[in-house]
């Protein structure tokens, strides 16, 4: 089956981010799965002069490869409503999206975009409850896993490097985290974006986490709105299966759910508060023999069950059942003539500069001049998702039209 990946290369699509998650774990498990694997970048936006080309380049890749399957990881508003149409009349493939952040982008995405796709696969139960509510069929619970090729017996205690180690960005509170516990007398190795380590190759990772007595993982993803309420959400994330696969010893902080994936205590370390954490962590590094026994655990486990061969493979299958309940493809093909039509909506106006003038000006006096766009294109995004609904993510999107390289 020929399987083209709509994802970044990089994180974030900045390369000095590193390569990306989707791009060093999910594409070589499909070509594990016997795929064979095309790949189109929609979230370096130098790659293109502006969100029109990036839709057409993907029309054009998609009518001269004719893939079987399109796996698309979508941030925001990249690939338009109308593109994913256009692809799903003129073109055999089956669509299949795979949601990150469900728990917070649910509302102001996912329920957006999942109507074009012929599987949505989110890692989180709340989501399937919302969509069944909403009257979306065809939402599938999946989870995170591990590369099955990066997947490595754990060392000894005395053989690691790295008593405590963290690998990931400093996103959120984990700069608070580490912090608390170097004022405990516990020194964490941290590497990733905005630690004075900085990023390391995707190659290393699995190494860093194997190499570590300890390896750390946060699992806080900001305040979330539920049933009218701000609560704090804690996310299942990828490094949850990463590290036990790597051969690393995971101390993660409780999240829902973790339960049905591990057993905290044999296979990994669960943790609530800091005090808890310290205790722990004291705990593990004084005893090894524990420590070599839980980790051996935690990768029998994610060998045996946890790495994506094993989560796509079901997800494929069902996404092309699903794709053959669908219309063929027109002869025809591709409709560019119609596709160039809704890309002559996307240009911005002169009522759409004034926009952008009136909504930038404020934030770069409170933000300066790098992050004060940033932060215009975020309000002026949060305004139309919460008022205008679909159309955010359609070619006449508000802050596509006048942001494109700030986004």
């Amino acid at each position: 089956m020929k399987v083209l990946c709509v994802f970044g290369q990089h994180n974030y699509g900045d390369p000095v981010r590193g390569l990306g998650y989707e791009y060093t774990n999910f594409m070589p498990a499909l070509k594990n799965l016997g795929h064979e694997v095309l790949f189109f970048e929609s979230l370096n936006k130098a790659a293109y002069s502006d969100y029109a080309e990036m839709n057409r380049k993907l029309l054009q890749l998609v009518e001269a490869e004719k893939p079987d399957l399109i796996f698309c990881v979508l941030m925001t508003y990249e690939i338009w409503l109308e593109t994913l149409q256009l692809v799903r009349e003129g073109s055999d493939a089956a669509l299949i999206h795979w949601a990150t952040d469900d728990s917070w982008k649910y509302e102001q995405a996912s329920k957006f975009l999942a109507p074009l796709f012929d599987l949505h696969a989110t890692t989180y139960p709340s989501a399937m409850a919302k969509a069944e509510k909403d009257g979306l069929d065809n939402f599938v619970l999946s989870q995170w896993a591990a590369d099955s090729s990066r997947m490595t017996p754990p060392l000894r205690a005395d053989l690691c490097r790295y008593p405590v180690s963290f690998v990931g960005s400093t996103y959120g509170n984990r700069k608070q985290w580490v912090e608390l516990l170097k004022q405990r007398g516990i020194h964490v190795d941290a590497f990733g974006y905005g630690w004075p380590n900085g990023p390391v190759a995707a190659e290393d990772i699995a190494g860093i986490m194997r190499e570590s007595q300890v390896s750390l993982n946060f699992g806080d993803s900001g305040v979330v709105i539920e049933d009218g309420k701000p609560v704090r959400s804690r996310q299942i994330k990828a490094r949850v299966f990463e590290v036990p696969g790597a051969g690393g010893l995971l101390v993660t902080e409780k999240a829902e759910h973790l339960d049905e994936y591990y057993v905290p205590g044999e296979e990994i370390i669960v943790f609530d508060d800091i005090d808890d954490l310290v205790e722990k962590t004291e705990y593990l590094l004084a005893h090894p023999d524990r420590r070599d026994a839980i980790a051996q655990a935690g990768y029998a486990r994610t060998k045996a069950e946890h790495s994506y061969e094993s989560r796509f493979g079901p997800l494929i299958k069902l996404a092309v059942e699903r794709r053959a309940n669908r219309p063929a493809a027109a002869k025809q093909g591709i409709d560019f003539c119609r596709f160039e039509n809704i890309a002559k909506l996307y240009r911005p106006t002169f009522l759409l500069y004034l926009l952008k003038v009136l909504v930038l000006l404020p934030c770069l006096l409170v933000w300066g001049k790098q992050r004060g766009p940033r932060a215009a294109r975020r309000f002026l995004f949060e305004f139309s998702w919460r008022y205008m609904g679909k159309k955010t993510y359609s070619a006449t999107n508000w802050a596509g039209r006048i942001f494109y390289k700030e986004s």
